[in-house]
Order: structure tokens, then sequence, then C-alpha cells
């Protein structure tokens, strides 16, 4: 027994065959990279196959193919360049830590900071900055509210935003969880 596609499959597969190597190089020409321009013609496909009921195509499919190619294309271009400097800005700021923390004295100016906060509040802001743990997991853990959660760690950033001159200090209170 012959395997039987509806028209629809047919019509997709035919498509496909016929204007994947012409989209394969318009987003080739765009992103210079084979495999990112295969994934983005693979990605148009998927979007045009899940939207073919409601889409309405006022052009040729290839007008329209290469058209919305160019538009991912410059999309992932985009994305990329956006990865790359949150990469850069993340790999400077790890550095700007590390570099507080081989300062002479620097973890030391970290605990003292921190004991000086009443017992509770630090306790909070250790659960939520250096543990991750979310206000509700705090609230519950401690029997309080949320609110007095938030005040808690507001006032926590306060204190220690008055307390710390050197931005690379409060770098340390921000992104490090192996203070304590």
């Amino acid at each position: 027994m012959k395997d039987h596609f509806p028209p629809v499959h047919i019509e997709i597969e035919k498509l496909f065959k016929e204007h994947y190597a012409l989209l394969c190089l318009v987003a080739f020409s765009i992103l210079k990279d084979k495999d990112e321009a295969t994934d983005v013609v693979q990605e148009f496909f998927i979007y045009y196959w899940t939207k073919r009921k409601t889409l309405t195509v006022n052009v040729s499919f290839q007008a329209y193919a290469v058209r919305a190619v160019k538009n991912l294309s410059l999309l992932a271009v985009k994305k990329r360049i956006k990865e790359k400097s949150l990469l850069q800005n993340l790999g400077k700021q790890e550095y700007e830590v590390q570099k507080a923390l081989d300062k002479p004295n620097n973890y030391e100016r970290v605990l003292e900071l921190l004991n000086q906060l009443p017992a509770s509040r630090k306790e909070i802001f250790i659960s939520s900055v250096l543990h991750g743990q979310s206000y509700a997991e705090i609230a519950e853990t401690n029997g309080i509210s949320i609110n007095t959660v938030k005040t808690q760690i507001k006032r926590s950033y306060a204190f220690l935003r008055s307390k710390v001159k050197d931005k690379d200090l409060f770098y340390i209170f921000l992104i490090s969880s192996s203070l304590i």
C-alpha cells in the first residue's frame, strides 16, 4: 500500500524542494554561516507550515519567502550581535568582581558590612541574593509576608549602597554567590 499524503503536504514539499536552495543562498548572503542559514530557512518553512491556514500571501510564494528569509536573517544577525555584547559585558563584570575580590581585605569588608545588618535582615538578604531563593520561599521559611521580605531586601540594598563607595565592591554583593 502506498503512503498517501494530503494535498497540503505535497504542496509544502513541492515549495520546499523548489525554493530551499535559493532561500539558503539568500540567508547565507546575510549571515555568512551555512549552518545558521539552513536553520533560518527551516525556521521559515516551519513558520509557514504552522500559519498556512491564516496566512495571506499577496505576492508569489518566492517573493514572500525571500523577503521573510531576509527578515529572519537580519533578526538572527541582530540577535548574534546582542548575544556577543551581553557575553562581553558579562565577561567584564566577572573580571571586575574577580579584581575586587583580589584586592586585599575586600572579602573581609563584605563580610563586615553583611554583619552590620540586623540578623533577620541579613538572613533574608543572604537567602535572596546569595542563595537565590524567591521572595515567596523566604516569606514561607521565615513566617513573614512577601512585602516584609521586599522591604527588608530594599533596606539591605540601601544600607549597602550607603556604605560602599567602591563600585567594584558593590558588584560582589550583586553577583557573587560564594561569599558565605
